[in-house]
């Protein structure tokens, strides 16, 4: 009998499930019920954690983080792992004969026997059958060549043929298998993971409806030199200092392109906090931001192509890629805003009364069919993501455009991105690696040198601003962090050295927000006066309550800010506030009027009394006294 058959019929290990689920399901019978409480528990948990983030007016994604890794499966098991690790994981273990022979099967797709057997490699892995059939091919395990084996070799073309860079045989199966499990794991997720990526998706594409050309145009130069000193620093420093800790370059090369994007989405906000959003240093920080995550996105395709042999069909997709993005971004500031003007033309307005008219349904319809045909259109040449952030693009010079996209998924956004930074990086981070005090020690270093510094330095040429633009490239949000879940996923980057990019990661996430607005108040106050911020495009200046307000209702939330919504709710604080000068004016008017009613009550009596005294005095006088009275 062959042994494949025989291991093959190995069943796999039952998948595991939460130890809270485990027990309590025990107790009433086959039901969803403690399923369905779980997952509400672990959304509750998340959601008030988000609440205690916004009340401190800090962002959320440290405690959404630390508040997924406490309830994953790794510590209290509270989530089931039927829905929180992918189905592959929970059936596949690749220590075992039976996965192993399964990779076996696949022939050259991941390990060539025959190039094993060649170069002495083989290490019995097959026990004492001197011959095996693998992908209708048979091999005589004693080294010798079958008739045909060239030609069979050459059909076949499998990723591994002719290579042998394992020691053995078996270690090849081994690391052949966590590729596969990769690789399903990455295309099927567990559906927390699933829902995570789908939000990641809908921020970047909400973050291209703020790309503003005709800031581009002003200070595109300088901006996008920011951007490639925001994107090099970091992928450099970050890859040698991991190289530097003993990995390799893979790893390292993972790491630096992690620690390279910028968060769009804090520096927006703050920025239009500070009322320094149209000012010249506010549009190089803002278009260094995007440049910067074009690079970076450019550098996650490239990544992900690192285990392939370099050649030109390597970079091609990437080439297409990139003229389509050049293509589309032109379309976005030329040809969309002509095209959507005369669509709505031609069709009549029938809701123009409610708040969601016929025209915002008609627009958010072509959003998402832009959104997924040219998701589809890039994802052929490496990334969805691309897609992603050039159809924002496309709607970025129809400023209602945004307003309609966050009307629509505020909400549903908001959850996916916290799912993301509680499920997606949460469950994918190996607690034990990431408690160590070697993982905090070094990520430390990383996150203080390659993360922080290599980002406040990039624009040493931007004079008095240059460490204002600095700051403001040092956010990190959800694009990072995707970065490293998918390349630990993939087996691109080693456990360890994603737990030292956790940290470094987190540093950036908790200090760049404060030291920014701090550093950005300070430069606001000393080369602008208030009118100064006025003609920026603001309107007005807001009191301590507004701006009080205005940080706890943005710096926490799960989108980047809609303008026109979040400047009416600006204008509303500022009336509010106008409202309560005006209250306690009327009052002190009403104290005053109330005075001068004494007053003239006052007045009324004394003159009365004049009167009455000039009459008598004027009935005694002799008439010669009257013109002296």
């Amino acid at each position: 009998v062959n042994f494949v058959q025989l291991a093959t019929q190995i069943p796999a290990p039952p998948p595991t499930r939460s130890r809270v689920f485990c027990y309590f399901s025990t107790m009433g019978g086959a039901s969803s019920y403690y399923s369905i409480l779980a997952l509400a528990a672990f959304f509750l948990a998340i959601w008030l954690s988000s609440k205690v983030s916004r009340a401190a007016g800090v962002s959320s994604i440290v405690l959404e983080i630390s508040v997924g890794l406490l309830l994953s499966p790794q510590v209290l098991g509270l989530v089931p792992e039927e829905y929180s690790v992918c189905y592959e994981e929970m059936n596949r273990d690749c220590d075992t004969t039976a996965d192993r022979t399964t990779i076996a099967e696949m022939g050259t797709e991941y390990c060539d026997l025959q190039a094993y057997l060649d170069a002495g490699k083989y290490d019995g892995f097959f026990g004492t059958s001197g011959t095996v059939t693998l992908h209708g091919h048979t091999y005589h395990l004693d080294g010798t060549s079958s008739e045909g084996d060239d030609e069979h070799r050459r059909l076949s073309g499998g990723g591994a043929e002719g290579k042998t860079e394992y020691d053995t045989y078996t270690d090849c199966l081994n690391q052949g298998c966590k590729l596969e499990l990769a690789n399903e794991c990455g295309e099927r997720p567990n559906i927390l993971t699933l829902i995570g990526h789908t939000g990641v998706a809908m921020m970047i594409f909400e973050s291209g409806m703020h790309f503003d050309f005709e800031q581009a145009r002003t200070v595109g130069g300088k901006a996008c030199i920011v951007a490639v000193c925001g994107t090099v620093l970091p992928l450099v420093t970050g890859c040698l200092l991991v190289m530097a800790y003993g990995y390799d370059f893979s790893n390292g090369f993972a790491a630096g392109t992690a620690l390279a994007p910028t968060s769009v989405g804090i520096a927006l906000r703050l920025l239009h906090e500070a009322h320094a959003l149209q000012t010249y240093f506010g549009q190089a920080i803002i278009t260094a931001a995007f440049v910067d995550d074009i690079l970076s996105l450019i550098l996650y395709n490239v990544l992900f192509s690192i285990n392939d042999e370099f050649t030109f069909m390597t970079f091609l997709p990437m080439l297409l890629g990139l003229i389509f993005m050049s293509a589309a971004a032109a379309a976005g500031a030329t040809l969309w805003p002509k095209l959507i003007s005369w669509a709505l033309s031609k069709i009549p307005e029938t809701k123009a009364e409610t708040k969601l008219t016929l025209h915002h349904e008609l627009l958010f319809l072509l959003m998402v069919t832009v959104l997924i045909a040219y998701a589809q259109i890039t994802h052929l040449c490496g990334t969805h993501l691309w897609g992603c952030f050039i159809a924002g693009m496309s709607f970025a010079m129809w400023k209602e455009a945004h307003h309609v996209w966050v009307r629509q998924t505020k909400r549903m956004t908001s959850w996916m991105i916290r799912i993301f930074f509680s499920a997606t990086v949460a469950f994918s981070i190996p607690i034990e690696d990431l408690l160590s005090m070697e993982a905090f020690l070094k990520g430390t270093l990383l996150g203080i040198g390659p993360c922080i510094l290599s980002k406040v330095l990039c624009a040493p040429f931007m004079g008095d601003s240059r460490f204002v633009i600095g700051w403001a490239m040092v956010g990190r949000a959800e694009f990072a962090y995707l970065i490293g879940q998918m390349a630990a996923a993939s087996g691109l980057m080693d456990a360890k050295v994603f737990s030292i990019v956790i940290w470094a990661l987190l540093y950036a996430t908790v200090f760049a927000p404060f030291i920014f607005r701090v550093v950005l108040n300070r430069y606001v106050k000393k080369n602008f006066s208030e009118d100064d911020v006025v003609r920026a495009g603001t309107n007005g200046s807001l009191g301590g309550e507004a701006i009080e307000h205005w940080q706890r209702s943005t710096l926490a939330s799960g989108h980047l800010p809609d303008l026109v919504e979040e400047q009416k709710k600006m204008d509303d604080v500022q009336e509010q506030e106008e409202g309560k000068h005006a209250v306690e004016d009327n009052l002190l008017l009403k104290g005053r009027l109330q005075a001068l009613e004494v007053s003239e009550a006052s007045l009324k009596c004394r003159i009365q009394e004049l009167q009455e005294a000039t009459t008598k005095n004027f009935k005694q006088s002799p008439k010669e006294t009257v013109f002296g009275l």
